[in-house]
């Protein structure tokens, strides 16, 4: 029987892993990738290109090495916990050689069209048009996986801020940033307080004269070094934590987060704090900000009621003259305009079963992959998605029918308006552990912590009280990986590593009081596995 040919567009990381996943699954990928090169965001141009997520040169990813990497490729222990882009972008690039990808990928070849074959209700195939070089050509898939991102079409929303088109300076979206060179000794207004705005504004108050950051909401803001300089996503992403959260209920997460937020800075205090809880909003992570803040450099404003020729009027009242530059960091919006009808967008939101398979094709032969953004790393869950979307495509795993995925579909569309503030950034949120877990049970590689909690004490303390890396999902089943459990095992050690570039003297003298503490939790924990698990 001749193997199933899929399309994979995009060369990204959700591309890259999908890929990967076909050939496990012994399927024939063929990447349509339009720029020159792998990478998709985390590939920095000084120009962007149309159709292509774009990054500013100084951006260090908010997701540590440990809990972003693929399941069977660990980043190297001396990289550093959170990574500059160049590094990111390195990382990608050792992942493709090693498993052999690049040679799947049409390089400068955009996809114009996916269309569904007459013949689609009985062979789910589809008809998928390229251009290359002006060169246009038509090829017949058994499947596609779409990996174009969700950060690739600049949200400018200048309606909503009247009197920007008289505004004699300059302003532009934030994609179009690249560095603060032209900046210098300017007065500059950042609209937006997402992870892009916070970089921004303490990037350029190093350079320009005075910088604003203008809020609708505010922000809960995170920090990237946690309690004794551990990366914060491999404290708070423990299924510990995950499950003392589902006990105590959203409101006791919410109190005990924000009293640690605001022990390191009174989020009030400092004009951030905003009206909704901290699991409410995709959070903003941003070591600097609350230092160029006090030191003055950045002014933290209300949201911008109008603009006129060379400034800025605030709801507040308040006014800023002399304005010179207005950077919106106001997001992205995604869309398919080569899917046609197969999959619709409306205001930001889709309609994905499982945010991967759309519901209401005759056969599930089309694939979203990575359009999640999730409180955590968004590579694991996309390597994830793919090892699933690849079994259905091969038929060894179904999909229920078309009525009952779209009940869980409403279902959690509905869960999700009640948890997060409205906004376009909030349409394709979800939580990293439940996200992970759910689709390692659908592939059948969720870790079974109650056999090991017999069987392998060890690794069953670490599985639950250590971070929840993507690691563990190759201990069991498809595609698991031998070298799994001791990447696991020492995942403190390669944690420190890049830090210990100095050696110290190590004080032994409470080894005994760690020991006796290791055994009560040891004890907290199988108590916890016989209750819960």
């Amino acid at each position: 029987m001749a193997k199933k040919r899929i399309a994979v567009i995009g060369a990204g990381v959700s591309g890259l892993t999908s890929i990967k996943c076909c050939l496990e699954e012994g399927l024939e990928p063929l990447c349509f990738e339009r720029s020159h090169d792998i990478g998709g965001l985390w590939r920095f141009q000084e120009e962007p290109e149309e159709g292509r997520a774009s990054i500013y040169k100084s951006v260090i990813i908010n997701t540590s090495k440990e809990m972003m990497c693929f399941s069977d490729y660990p980043i190297p222990d001396h990289y550093p916990n959170f990574m500059h882009n160049s590094q990111v972008l390195e990382y990608f690039r050792m992942y493709a050689k090693e498993f052999d990808l690049l040679k799947y990928i049409r390089f400068k070849t955009t996809v114009c069209s996916v269309k569904k074959q007459p013949d689609f209700p009985t062979s789910g195939q589809w008809e998928v048009v390229t251009e290359s070089e002006g060169k246009k050509e038509v090829y017949v898939f058994d499947g596609v996986m779409v990996c174009t991102g969700h950060h690739t079409y600049a949200h400018l929303p200048l309606e909503s801020f009247p009197g920007i088109e008289k505004f004699k300076g300059q302003y532009f979206h934030s994609r179009d940033y690249k560095n603060p060179d032209s900046l210098t000794g300017k007065r500059v207004i950042i609209i937006g307080i997402g992870n892009s705005g916070g970089d921004l504004a303490v990037e350029i108050s190093h350079r320009a004269k005075q910088v604003f950051l203008s809020t609708r909401k505010g922000a809960w803001i995170l920090n990237r070094v946690g309690d004794c300089g551990y990366p914060f996503d491999t404290i708070l992403s423990s299924r510990f934590n995950h499950l003392l959260k589902k006990i105590t209920g959203e409101s006791a997460a919410n109190a005990y987060l924000e009293k640690k937020i605001n022990q390191r800075f009174n989020h009030e205090m400092f004009g951030l704090k905003p009206k909704h809880r901290v699991f409410s909003q995709h959070p903003t992570v941003n070591d600097d900000l609350p230092n160029r803040i006090i030191s003055g450099f950045v002014k933290v404003k209300t949201n911008v009621k109008e603009f006129t020729e060379t400034a800025a009027i605030f709801e507040d009242g308040s006014r800023e003259d002399d304005i010179d530059v207005v950077i919106f960091a106001t997001g992205y919006s995604f869309a398919f305009p080569f899917l046609e009808d197969s999959v619709k967008v409306v205001k930001n939101k889709i309609s994905l079963y499982k945010k991967v398979f759309p519901p209401n094709l005759e056969k599930p032969t089309l694939a979203i992959i990575g359009l999640i953004q999730p409180l955590g790393a968004i590579m694991p869950i996309s390597e994830l998605q793919g090892r699933w979307a690849t079994q259905v495509f091969k038929g060894l795993k179904t999909l229920p029918p078309q009525s009952e995925m779209m009940t869980e579909i409403a279902k959690v569309q509905e869960d999700m308006a009640k948890q997060y503030v409205e906004s376009q950034r909030h349409t394709i949120q979800g939580d990293y552990i439940s996200t992970m877990d759910e689709l390692a049970d659908l592939v059948g590689v969720k870790p079974n912590l109650l056999s090991l909690a017999f069987t392998d004490p060890k690794l069953a303390f670490q599985l639950f009280w250590g971070p929840c890396t993507p690691v563990q999902y190759r201990l069991q089943g498809p595609g698991k990986w031998d070298g799994a459990r001791k990447v696991i095992l020492t995942t403190q050690d390669r944690i420190k590593k890049p830090l210990m570039t100095r050696i110290v003297e190590t004080d032994n003298s409470n080894t005994s009081t760690i020991t006796m503490a290791k055994f009560m939790l040891a004890v907290v924990f199988f108590a916890i596995v016989m209750t819960y698990l």
